[in-house]
């Protein structure tokens, strides 16, 4: 079964790569060494610093494999190509209905963090904004309710 391409950027891409190497060099031998003298200590049986790190491990391997996941899938979000139309990769200068002016970059949903201004191409307004160029007046309906925006730059 093909598995879905993951839109991302390779700044990205390269950070993902980077937390991947570090739990498969370091990470993961921190957690096998917690194992090992927890269960020194007191066998595996109502040894609470065992469950601990036997989590920790659940953790780590699970985050190791949707990491190879991603980079295994990985479509790096190319420089758009239409300079006032609104692709994946795009800053989008808005206007709210309340009067605030917002920035947002367009991203694949494995980098969207709207605290950073990056929302995710699969989000309501991502969704909205994309294929929109300068001046278009955009409705979008969210979980908050409904929302009118203007586009006002696209770089």
């Amino acid at each position: 079964m093909e598995q879905k391409k993951v839109f991302i950027t390779q700044e990205g891409l390269t950070k993902l790569k980077s937390e991947l190497e570090y739990l498969l060099s370091v990470r993961r031998q921190e957690v096998a060494g917690k194992i090992k003298r927890a269960r020194e200590m007191g066998g595996t049986e109502n040894n609470a610093e065992y469950e601990d790190a036997k989590n920790d491990q659940a953790f780590v391997e699970g985050r190791i494999l949707m990491l190879e996941n991603i980079t295994r899938n990985a479509a790096i979000i190319k420089s758009p190509v239409s300079p006032d139309i609104v692709e994946l990769g795009n800053k989008v200068l808005i206007h709210t209905q309340d009067g605030k002016i917002e920035q947002f970059t367009i991203v694949g949903s494995t980098e969207a963090n709207p605290a950073e201004g990056k929302i995710s191409n699969e989000s309501p307004v991502g969704q909205a904004l994309l294929g929109k160029k300068v001046g278009d007046k955009v409705e979008v309906t969210t979980p908050a309710g409904v929302l009118d925006l203007l586009i006002m730059e696209v770089s």
